[in-house]
Formats: structure tokens, sequence, C-alpha cells
């Protein structure tokens, strides 16, 4: 009899059940096939990995260069440095959004310099190539293999002995010992596993490209964001051209890093000058609209907050938010309405942060606020003007990390004006060019905003 198997986390039950008593997903579970019990000897799992016996950490002997320059300054930015040796990598994303793309142009990066073997199971190798040529990719160490089979990927990996290995995309490649259909349960997880196992004992680093669901997460079942080693998502909207790569798991670096690229017709390109980038099509000065500065891993960046305020004639009015925590929101709401006497209960309020970036953190909090009060009172805030500060609960402005940074990154920009935390003041040191405003409260701060 078959198995029932949780598509999140991969959980299993006898019968079908509705909700999984693990994961606690509703309608998760469904009918797997079990492996062959009468395999032929060709498709045997091939692949072994090396016997050893326990090493003493002190006696174990460190790569002097681990890591590999991938080319793309970004891509290196948010991997920690590089491409590390024996690393296995997921990079998932929406469709449409340019992972196939950003892949194709880092195997021809690093095809450059050494062997890559890119693995499709989507497209065909005219497709391939009609795609390599909008993108002037053209590198002689750049090896196209189109197939599904596991056993048949991993005979390639054994003869071409690459550099650098690219499965686009695991939800394609199957086990031929395992019944069930590609993209299942088990064969996304027992492919992975395989495939992990391949990059830690031939010390080659493997990319996986895998899609993303409905509600945002990698295809599959959970576990597999658990075999990797990095896990990278590739973000952004069809309709704009800015993209984002973000790491949710790294094992060898940081997970704050951020890589920013633009979308053009000759690929995706490094974006050397982000705030620039992000403030270039704003209407800075207009009611409704504040700028403020973002950190993202070791990158501050500059953005732009707009709000727009109207009568309601909803029995509940509308508040409606992108780019930043709902949440969030409705408290800032709250407190103008409480601490500042701001009339908004009637009114229908919509936040975005420009250019469909997200930001999430403390620091948004009072440039939202004050782009909220900007256009509730239809009067401008300086365009030279940033604003930074986490609004408390009582109405506080209280202190915000890196404050430093934002200023330096603000001044670089052109930007002459600051209101910031006035507990933070003493913690900073002056920007030169830079006039700087602390403030105490909401009152305060609707009162500095307005000049």
């Amino acid at each position: 009899m078959s198995p029932f198997v949780c598509r999140s986390c991969g959980a299993q039950s006898p019968s079908w059940i509705g909700r999984c008593p693990v994961c606690e997903e509703w309608n998760s579970y469904i009918e797997e096939s079990s492996k062959s019990e009468t395999q032929n000897p060709k498709q045997i799992q091939k692949f072994k990995s090396q016997s050893s016996e326990a090493v003493s950490i002190d006696k174990i002997d460190v790569q002097k260069d681990p890591r590999t320059l991938s080319g793309i300054g970004e891509f290196d930015r948010v991997l920690g440095g590089g491409i590390l040796k024996g690393a296995a990598v997921l990079v998932a994303g929406e469709p449409g959004t340019g992972k196939s793309t950003l892949m194709l142009q880092l195997a021809s990066s690093v095809g450059k310099k050494g062997r890559v073997l890119y693995v499709s199971g989507e497209e065909s190798l005219n497709q391939i190539k009609v795609r390599a040529q909008r993108l002037s990719v053209n590198a002689p160490g750049l090896f196209i293999y189109t197939d599904t089979g596991l056993f048949e990927i991993e005979e390639q990996i054994t003869q071409l002995k690459p550099d650098l290995v690219m499965i686009d995309s695991i939800q394609t490649v199957s086990r031929s010992d395992i019944p069930s259909a590609a993209g299942s349960v088990s064969q996304i997880k027992d492919c992975a596993s395989y495939l992990v196992q391949i990059a830690k004992t031939l010390n080659i680093p493997v990319f996986l490209i895998g899609q993303v669901t409905k509600d945002g997460s990698v295809a599959g079942p959970r576990i597999l964001e658990h075999m990797v080693d990095t896990v990278l998502y590739f973000e952004g909207e069809n309709s704009r051209q800015l993209r984002i790569l973000r790491a949710v798991k790294n094992r060898f670096g940081s997970t704050n890093e951020v890589g920013i690229f633009e979308m053009t017709q000759e690929g995706l390109k490094e974006v050397v000058n982000p705030s620039k980038v992000l403030l270039e099509e704003g209407s800075l000065g207009s009611p409704g609209s504040v700028v403020s500065c973002a950190v993202e891993g070791s990158r501050p960046l500059m953005i732009e907050i707009q709000a727009l305020v109207s009568q309601s004639k909803l029995a509940y009015p509308r508040r409606v938010v992108t780019g930043l925590d709902h949440n969030r929101c409705s408290m800032i709401i709250g407190v103008l309405e409480r601490k500042a006497g701001i009339r908004l209960f009637e009114q229908d309020i919509y936040l975005s942060v420009t250019s469909g970036l997200y930001v999430d953190e403390p620091a948004a909090d009072l440039p939202a606020a004050l782009a909220v009060v900007s256009c509730a009172k239809n009067k401008g805030i300086d365009p030279k003007m940033i604003i930074a500060g986490e609004l408390g609960l009582t109405g506080e402005i209280r202190s915000i990390s890196n404050l430093q940074k934002r200023l330096s990154e603000a001044a670089a920009t052109g930007f002459t004006k600051a209101l910031v935390p006035a507990i933070s003041l003493n913690k900073i040191k002056p920007v030169k060019g830079m006039e700087i405003t602390g403030v105490s409260n909401i009152r305060e701060a609707i009162d500095r905003s307005a000049g």
C-alpha cells in the first residue's frame, strides 16, 4: 500500500488526513508510490560517498582559497564572499523573475575561467542557445546538458569534472528507481539529497534552481531547505525592472546581505548605486512623500515612502499597505490618532514603499507616520530631508541602529537635512554638509518636519 506524504514537511501517514500533525498544514497529504522492489541493476544508486575516519579538528587542513569569485559582485556579496567549494545552494523565486537568466549569466562568468555544467530539464539545447545569444553568453567552459535523469546527470558530472554544476530545475529531476512522477515529494527529496552528497564528496558546488508556490515558499517538501547549505530568494515584480537577491539561510555567511540587479533586454545588470535608482522616479516634496534610509545587511539604501489619505465612504475604512508590515502600520495609525490628535478613523489610508522594495525594520516607523500626516494635512516635507526613527506606543521616538551609516549615505546622495531620534544624537559624529535635528516624540516630529 502506498503511503501518503505531506508536501510541506515530508511526514508520512498510512492514509489520507486533512491536517498534518507535524507542520499543521491543511490538505498537504498526497499519495506517493514507494521505491520499486524489483530494481534493475543499472538503476541502483551508483554514487557512494567516500569513506573516512574521524579526524581531530586541529588536524584538519583548511584550504587557503575555499571560495571562487563568480565575477558578479552582487552575487558574491550575498553568498558571503564568493562560491564555496562543495556547497549546495538552492536558488528559488517566482516564475518570470529571472532565475534562469541569472544562473546562465553566472555560468558564463565562471565558464570563462573554468568548467561549468548547466543541466536543464525545462529547455532544449536550441532554446538555451537562443537565450544565450540574447544575453551575449559565450564561454568556452560552459557545457549544456538537457536531461532529467539523476543517474545520467551524475555520469556527466563524473566525466566532465566541472568546477560548478547547475540544475534547472530540481523539480524536473527524477530517479529511475522511484516510480513516482518528477516533482513529487519523494523525487525532490531523494534527488536533492543525492546531489548534495555529490557536492560534498567531489567538492563541487552545486546550484539547484527551485520554484516558489503561491504562499511564497519553495515548491516541494520543507526538508529541501534543510538539506542545502544556502537558500537564496530571487525577488521582484514582473512589471518592475529591479530584482533583489536575498539569502534566507547561509551556513557560511551572513543572511543580512542583499544583491540588487536591474532587468534589461540584455539580461541582468548589477546596480552600482541603488539609492539613486530607487529615488529617480520619486515625487519628492509632494504631500505624502517622505525619504528615509533602510539598511539591508551592511548596505544602506535610500527609499521613498508614500502615503495617500482620502475620505472613506465605507463602514470600515481601507488600510492598504505595500512594502511595509501591515500590523506595524496599523499601530502607527493608532499612535497618530491617540498621541498626535490626527483624525484618521474615517479615512482610507494607503502606504507604499516605492520601487517594489519590502522594508521590515523599526526605522521606517517615523517616516511612514510623517508621510500619513503630510498627506492628511496636504503639506509637503522638504525634499532634501531624510527621516528615520522607531515609533513607540506612547508616541516617543526610539533609537535605531546604524544611524551613522544612514546619515553618511544620505549626505552622499545629496540630502542636507535629517530628522532622527534625539536620544541618538550623542552617539553619532557630525556629517559634513548635513543639518541633523533630534526629536523626542511624534508631536515634536510633526512640528519639525513642517519646517
